[in-house]
């Protein structure tokens, strides 16, 4: 059996054994840190320590880095260098396996990851077609009894999947109202989806192709299809604020069913036929999403689409929604929409206006 003295030692020697294995940290107001460092942006550090977990410290707080084993270091000009960090005169210095070490100014880090996060990033750099997408579903319903007998029906569905290169996005949306007690009975009916492609070009200009398709049976309008391409512009691109601005050109493919009264007969006759409207036109849009404190966003979107055939007609949209949080997963969204067509057909208002509120289910995947 081991003797007192020689468990102690044992211990200390294993307790030495141990720091050497880890990563040392220390503080400019000489505190020292032992574990395991996970990833850093420049401006803070994760250090994984065995007691108090996850800990994360001020990059410019650091004074020593010394570690045990290779972390991938990613600097200002674009090289990636892995291998043990140690400090050395006020600078961080890499020593790969092959060649000699790298010394660097510390403000010149972009990134630190150890192997684990190093290839959950380059994962997330070339997600499989079905990873990384982000999304939500609205729901609203509404309906009234006694003196008058209403129903509506609010659904819309929106998904994006978003890399460091490139984003695509899909959205879709319906609304159905009717009232019993009214003639005609069908108060909306509109059914609007489209998909889109955006591709960097620099961290601000990107360019973007899409495609949209839309309804509105009141309107008397079977289809409307309009392809898109054009560029926009990140003018704000922070994690509470994105503001972007896009123009670009279109073709627009719209269908109508206009119906005609014939009152020169007795009794009147009433015929259908198409009005097809076939036109290129320009693409000049506005985004803007805006986090409001912790658990409300606010959405908004402003397009206009002037005619280039038939020059002073042009459409026009409007979207306004905000989304507060109740729960990971769960919220409660209003959202606000405008469309204006300034050539509808005769008999047809310019102006559709839809007000929706109701429950929002966001997902990831």
């Amino acid at each position: 059996m081991l003797r007192k003295a020689e468990f102690v030692a044992l211990l200390v020697f294993l307790g030495l054994a141990s720091a050497a294995l880890a990563d040392q940290i220390t503080l400019k107001n000489g505190d020292h840190l032992t574990g395991t460092i996970v990833k850093s942006d420049g401006k803070t550090l994760v250090l994984h320590t065995e007691f108090a977990g996850d800990v994360t410290l001020q990059f410019g707080a650091i004074t020593q880095i010394a570690t045990d084993k290779a972390l991938h270091v990613d600097l200002k000009n674009g090289q990636t260098v892995v291998g043990p960090i140690t400090t050395s005169d006020g600078k961080l210095e890499v020593t790969p396996k092959t060649g000699g070490p790298v010394e660097t100014p510390a403000d010149s880090i972009v990134a630190i990851r150890n192997d684990a996060d190093q290839l959950a990033y380059e994962k997330s750099l070339h997600p499989g077609l079905l990873e990384g997408w982000k999304g939500a579903a609205n729901v609203g319903f509404s309906f009234t009894r006694g003196n008058s007998q209403t129903e509506n029906l609010a659904l819309a569905f929106n998904a994006a999947r978003a890399t460091s290169t490139d984003k695509l996005s899909l959205y879709t949306n319906a609304v159905y109202g009717t009232n019993q007690l009214a003639t005609p009975s069908t108060t909306a009916n509109t059914e609007a989806g489209g998909i889109r492609y955006d591709h960097n070009i620099n961290p601000r200009v990107f360019g973007f192709v899409s495609a949209d398709f839309s309804s509105n049976a009141l309107q008397d309008l079977n289809l409307r299809s309009v392809g898109s391409l054009g560029v926009g512009y990140h003018a704000i691109k922070s994690d509470k604020t994105t503001l972007d601005f896009l123009a670009g050109g279109n073709f627009t493919d719209e269908n109508y069913t206009v119906t005609t009264t014939n009152t020169t007969v007795t009794p009147p006759t009433t015929s259908t036929s198409k009005l097809v409207h076939n036109f290129g036109a320009l693409t000049l849009g506005e985004e803007l999403t805006h986090k409001l404190g912790k658990t409300t966003v606010l959405t908004q979107k402003l397009y206009l689409f002037p005619n280039l055939t038939q020059t002073g007609e042009y459409r026009g949209t409007f979207d306004l929604g905000l989304v507060t949080k109740i729960s990971k997963w769960l919220g409660w969204q209003n959202q606000f929409g405008d469309i204006y067509v300034s050539n509808p057909p005769s008999g047809t208002k310019q102006n559709d206006v839809v007000l929706t509120t109701g429950l929002n289910f966001s997902f990831t995947h």
